[in-house]
């Protein structure tokens, strides 16, 4: 890190001095070289910028269009062979009904969640531990808490001692324990729960910050007409953080477009649980084809991209 901020300033610093020696601010043409150096200057700033994003964002895409129209090996064309096995396929529709199934419930729970969070922790007097501890979870990266809530959802025959906290309290109670991860459609919920349990602390903090930017008038103006505290938060603050709850909800829409590791660690997409960005990893380390993995990965950005901008265009409305 130490490096690459000294190469950062070496870079800067070198280039702005090159600069100023082939159009000094001095002589008869002062002005013109001012204009010059003017109009060249904010390019020395930008440009590695554009190249890493042209590297790493606009390259990649290109190249995955190009990969989805050829073969396995990414050699031999097949045309739109690609996309008519990616319309037919069982998997692939698994993947996307699974998808669809964390768009509705993901983003909504974790925003809603975070929301009540961020107002209960605004009136208690300890509300800083509890944000403290509600924000925990986002330290941790996706496979350490997949890890985690392995643990929580293990299994063991009957009979056996139960390491699993959710068994354990199961067959505490008298019932028999269930392999939590292998229940069709139910299993698909209990992953659900994991980044759930992440994103509320990111939607509990910046919805927090939305809700101590209301006006203090409003509030006690609410209060004065008679107000339940329900009515002030569900009429009152709610309606004008909306845009703030629109952008923390498409934020997390947009990182379950992409969910992977929580998938890939506790099921691998097993039993009915593959999501997209999985079966595009199976295709294209387990199946060795470049052709149907690049295909996968364009579904996924298609989708991504407009809720991308959209999410865009409303921040900087709430930014004006």
């Amino acid at each position: 890190m130490v490096l690459g901020v000294a190469a950062c300033f070496g870079y800067f610093w070198g280039s702005n001095r090159i600069l100023d020696t082939i159009y000094p601010a001095s002589g008869a043409n002062i002005a013109a070289n001012l204009t010059k150096a003017n109009a060249i200057r904010p390019w020395l700033f930008l440009g590695p910028a554009i190249v890493i994003l042209t590297l790493y964002l606009v390259y990649p895409v290109i190249n995955s269009i190009w990969l989805s129209f050829h073969g396995p090996t990414g050699q031999a064309w097949v045309g739109t062979s690609n996309y008519e096995w990616l319309a037919a396929d069982d998997g692939f529709r698994e993947s996307m009904r699974n998808n669809i199934l964390w768009l509705i419930v993901v983003p909504a729970a974790a925003t809603f969640f975070g929301l009540i969070a961020a107002a209960l922790t605004d009136r208690i007097a300890w509300g800083n531990i509890a944000k403290s501890l509600i924000f925990m979870p986002m330290a941790i990266s996706f496979v350490g808490a997949s890890v985690i809530w392995k643990f929580i959802y293990d299994y063991r025959p009957p009979g056996t001692e139960q390491i699993g906290v959710l068994n354990a309290i199961v067959t505490s109670m008298g019932g028999e324990p269930q392999a939590w991860l292998t229940i069709p459609l139910w299993n698909n919920f209990f992953l659900m729960v994991v980044l759930i349990w992440i994103q509320t602390g990111f939607a509990m903090v910046i919805l927090s910050a939305a809700l101590r930017g209301i006006p203090e008038e409003t509030i006690e103006a609410a209060i004065i007409d008679g107000a339940s505290p329900f009515q002030i938060f569900y009429k009152i603050k709610v309606p004008q953080i909306w845009g703030t709850i629109a952008v923390v909800w498409t934020t997390i829409t947009i990182l379950v477009l992409k969910i992977f590791d929580i998938v890939l660690t506790m099921t691998n997409g097993q039993w009915g649980t593959q999501v997209l960005a999985n079966y595009m990893f199976d295709w294209m380390f387990r199946g060795l084809d470049f052709g149907r993995a690049s295909t996968i990965a364009l579904i996924i950005m298609i989708m991504v991209v407009p809720i991308m901008i959209w999410n865009i265009r409303e921040a900087r409305k709430d930014m004006k």
